[in-house]
């Protein structure tokens, strides 16, 4: 059966708040990607949500909490860190720290076993007043099967998960369209785990140090998003193209035109909350794509980085 989609009012906010709290699956928007909701503290619900997406259970998730004091309650929070979140909390940056606090709620298998934790308050209406109205932190992953295209509206959730969600909440198109920036503070410098909607540029402004690049290590991931393959389509993906080949789709960029445009300005914006929406769109019409070259830059380096893994076979 697929699982209803309603409109975020009351009504539906404290239906999803009580199937959290009876171990269930809801799909929430954020202002990144359409997430796959459940209680942070429960085992069970987590370990049915990994099923679910068929993730692999090494590949932490990150918790999500609303403004008032989860954070605190959940983590040991270390060096420039309140200070980066201070800054650009509630958004699309999640951080990664070092120890979760004994007084903690997340479940050791939301961490993959892991003694840090990673953290992230949403920029939604909706992911913030679900959260408030079921008192706790919930973990959301995006929500597709695992090493897929993130889902970045309600459509895309029940397409690819209806019948794996007892709810879906729909707050329209996500404003970012890529999953958050993670750095950790886990090390002795900051460092930035996965690129995403927020510039790293950003980050070393505030910090006022340059952030070291992780090394991913795809057999035991310290944050999600490090995977091989990851965020791929159905049909082959080939980057960097100035024309499409005979039976490719052509997603262009800027001045590079295609059978989609990401940006015809060339507006990294506006692209990166194209991204996974166009892909799908020639996903479901081709069986191969190629993509116009991306600057490498401010959000381009998230874009990059999706499209990297996308292609990986």
């Amino acid at each position: 059966m697929t699982a209803p989609i309603l409109k975020p009012d009351d009504g539906a906010l404290e239906r999803a708040a009580d199937t959290l709290r009876g171990g269930g699956l809801v799909a929430i928007p954020t202002e990144t990607v359409y997430g796959l909701a459940c209680d942070a503290s429960n085992s069970e619900a987590i370990a049915r949500l990994y099923a679910a997406k068929g993730r692999p259970t090494f590949n932490p998730l990150i918790t999500h909490v609303a403004a008032d004091g989860m954070d605190v309650r959940e983590a040991v929070w270390v060096g420039l860190s309140a200070g980066l979140v201070a800054s650009f909390w509630p958004g699309p940056l999640t951080v990664v720290l070092p120890f979760a606090r004994e007084t903690g709620t997340v479940s050791d298998l939301a961490r993959a076993g892991l003694d840090t934790i990673a953290l992230r308050q949403p920029d939604h209406p909706v992911a913030s007043d679900l959260i408030t109205a079921f008192g706790g932190p919930i973990v959301a992953p995006s929500a597709n099967p695992s090493g897929r295209m993130s889902p970045t509206t309600a459509a895309h959730v029940s397409a690819d998960m209806g019948d794996k969600v007892d709810l879906i909440l729909d707050g329209g198109p996500c404003r970012v369209g890529l999953e958050s920036t993670i750095v950790s503070f886990v090390g002795s410098s900051p460092t930035l785990l996965r690129p995403g909607g927020l510039d790293p540029a950003l980050i070393e402004n505030v910090l006022g140090v340059k952030l070291l690049k992780s090394t991913d290590d795809p057999d035991a991931p310290t944050s999600p998003g490090q995977l091989l393959r990851h965020y791929s389509p159905k049909a082959s993906l080939r980057l960097e193209a100035e024309a499409a080949r005979e039976g490719e789709s052509f997603l262009g960029f800027g001045a590079i035109d295609g059978s989609l445009n990401l940006s015809p300005t060339g507006d990294l914006t506006e692209a990166a909350a194209n991204l996974f929406t166009m892909l799908r769109a020639l996903d479901g019409t081709s069986t191969a794509i190629c993509v116009a070259p991306i600057p490498r830059d401010g959000l381009g380096l998230a874009i990059n980085d999706r499209l990297r893994r996308a292609a990986t076979r």
